[in-house]
């Protein structure tokens, strides 16, 4: 007599092995290369099977740095990190924070974001510490590679200039302003389209967005601007100023502002709970009056796309 279950436990063995092999794979897909994380980034790290991620350090104790006269170790916040954890397949997710001197932030800010990293803030942790210290956080998603060298551009960029300066510089080097400005405001207007307000030979331009909080619209006056100040004259002046921007466009505005020589002093929040939800970020800028207002200009043209994407 012929088994007439046969063909049935063939199906379901075939079909029991076809679930071990894919489990398998998928298995496979979440296991980070931290053998090309360490050796790309110059870095060793930890793993940490519970959550499945794989984190690289970096102490910050090339430079001695105080915090109110008191010597801080690089254990006691000042130490970078980037951390790598797999989001499918030959795909990988990292965030990190990256201890910065003043000199260092916006270079590094730089190559951070020409690597295809995204920087979602830049603010301060300490009060009277000598010489300052920044922190920046990056995130990004692609390929193991892809972000590991784009960490590897971090700390690179961040030993070329300590190597050039080892004690972190208190200035840009370029010297006081004119204890007068002069500031020539119809040429600002033109290039921001708009009228702005003169004092002192100093002019400013402010653009208002709206958000909504507890119900109402909170605008302009309530502090959800863009703004720039200039001081100085046409050929030496000083800009400086607010990005009031939603989450899909600080990148872009981040990019441009670099790419005109603005430097980008903070990146965070002004208010909790409001809708879309606005970050801002300070920056600052040093040269020709109307070079720095078609920088800023250029980045605020950004923003009506970024709305879109």
């Amino acid at each position: 007599m012929k088994c007439q279950y046969f063909p049935f436990f063939a199906v379901v063995f075939a079909l029991i092995l076809t679930w071990e092999l894919t489990a398998s794979h998928a298995a496979d897909e979440t296991v980070l290369d931290t053998a090309t994380i360490e050796a790309t980034t110059g870095l060793k790290g930890v793993s940490n099977q519970k959550e499945g991620t794989f984190k690289v350090s970096k102490p910050r104790d090339d430079v001695s740095v105080t915090v109110e006269q008191n010597q801080m170790a690089p254990f006691m916040g000042l130490t970078s990190w980037a951390a790598f954890m797999p989001s499918g397949k030959d795909s990988a997710m990292v965030m990190g924070d990256i201890v910065l001197f003043e000199d260092e932030v916006n270079p590094v800010m730089s190559a951070a974001l020409n690597a295809g990293l995204q920087v979602s803030a830049l603010h301060n942790h300490f009060f009277f510490d000598k010489p300052k210290v920044y922190f920046m956080h990056i995130g990004g998603e692609g390929s193991v590679a892809k972000l590991a060298q784009g960490v590897r551009a971090i700390f690179d960029m961040e030993r070329e200039i300590r190597s050039k300066t080892p004690v972190p510089a208190d200035s840009f080097g370029l010297g006081p302003l004119p204890v007068q400005s002069f500031i020539d405001g119809s040429a600002i207007s033109r290039v921001f389209g708009q009228t702005g307000d003169a004092k002192d030979g100093m002019y400013k331009v402010t653009i208002g967005r709206v958000v909504q909080m507890a119900g109402m619209d909170m605008g302009n006056t309530m502090g959800v601007n863009t703004w720039a100040a200039f001081a100085g004259t046409q050929d030496d002046a000083l800009v400086v100023g607010d990005f009031a921007v939603l989450e899909n466009e600080l990148q872009t505005v981040l990019k441009t502002l670099c790419g005109a020589k603005i430097n980008i002093v903070a990146i965070h929040h002004h208010m909790t709970g409001e809708n879309p939800r606005m970050i801002f970020l300070h920056y600052y800028g040093r040269g020709k009056a109307l070079d720095l207002a078609q920088g800023v200009k250029a980045a605020i043209n950004t923003q009506p796309l970024a709305v879109n994407k």
